[in-house]
């Protein structure tokens, strides 16, 4: 099974969890400002042999079967003309219920990665 495979952990001792900024309670409907990097307290090799290739970002709304997708986030750039892209993306979102958040990461050595978050609404 895929859900066998996702490995989490310690962003803070792990450099390959997805870390998930964003405050813990938001007011409805206010854009609220949201980030996923991997890497943020040590630092993910970023070389075209060892790189996180994606990140993908879910809502879950409280009570709700399935999750929502708010974003693919494709990292392209490995080293083509010493370009390097970083795993850090930012989405906005209003929301209208509590939930949480899932962030999904991939290195390519080292596979898939998830963290989560949960969002109260006011």
């Amino acid at each position: 099974m895929l859900k066998d495979t996702i490995q989490t952990g310690d962003w803070k001792g792990e450099k390959h969890v997805p870390v998930i900024d964003a405050p813990d309670k938001v007011k409805e409907g206010e854009v609220v400002k949201i980030e996923v990097s991997v890497g943020k307290e040590i630092p993910h090799p970023n070389t075209m042999e060892h790189h996180i290739s994606w990140i993908e970002l879910y809502f879950q709304p409280e009570g709700g079967k399935f999750p929502i997708m708010i974003g693919r986030y494709g990292f392209m750039s490995h080293g083509e003309s010493e370009t390097f892209s970083e795993p850090h993306v930012v989405s906005f979102i209003k929301f209208s219920t509590s939930g949480t958040l899932h962030a999904l990461s991939y290195c390519n050595i080292h596979g898939l990665w998830s963290s989560e978050k949960k969002i109260e609404v006011e």
